[in-house]
């Protein structure tokens, strides 16, 4: 075998074996809808999602547009979840009620919402948890560094990598994990 195969190999090994099964199933975790309704993450198995943590008055706010069309695009393939938190700023400091209200009247949303959390420190939600810490997850931690950052799970509720705010919801490094 020549150098360059053999350095392949170890080199896709090294991935491999760093990567696990998650130690929790992100179909277990409990979250509830903008609306208050429990929301069961299991009724998406087959599907990715895309977890996107959401504020009414960020610079980023406009990408509910995009999270919008890139959610009808892939309807049959993803799932796009917003979780309002108001942890950056204070960028998003309405009720449930505003935030929905907010959504729909000016971006036409229409993926699912949950309810306000917080995705870091000391009152971390679960879901936010799971998507951050990799002996949770199984493959990588991060931490959470403002609003629309962008998590993404594949069908078989694995996580397969985040994507900092900067990334737009239509961008490659999202969509050429959908094709």
């Amino acid at each position: 075998m020549n150098i360059k195969l053999t350095s392949l190999l170890i080199f896709m090994f090294s991935i491999f074996a760093n990567a696990q099964e998650p130690k929790t199933s992100i179909y277990d975790i409990s979250i509830n809808s903008l609306s208050g309704e429990k929301i069961n993450l299991a009724n998406y198995k087959g599907k990715k999602i895309l977890f996107v943590n959401t504020a009414s008055e960020c610079g980023f706010t406009p990408q509910y547009k995009d999270l919008q069309e890139l959610s009808d695009t892939y309807k049959d393939k993803l799932v796009v979840i917003g979780s309002p938190c108001n942890q950056f700023g204070g960028q998003e400091p309405g009720t449930a009620k505003d935030i929905q209200s907010f959504c729909q009247a000016n971006y036409g949303v229409t993926f699912l919402m949950t309810e306000k959390i917080d995705v870091k420190g000391d009152n971390q939600h679960d879901l936010y948890k799971w998507l951050t810490k990799k002996d949770l997850n199984g493959h990588k931690n991060s931490s959470v560094k403002w609003n629309f950052q962008k998590y993404l799970v594949d069908e078989n509720g694995h996580l397969v990598d985040y994507f900092y705010s900067i990334t737009k919801p239509l961008s490659s490094k999202i969509t050429n994990h959908l094709n």
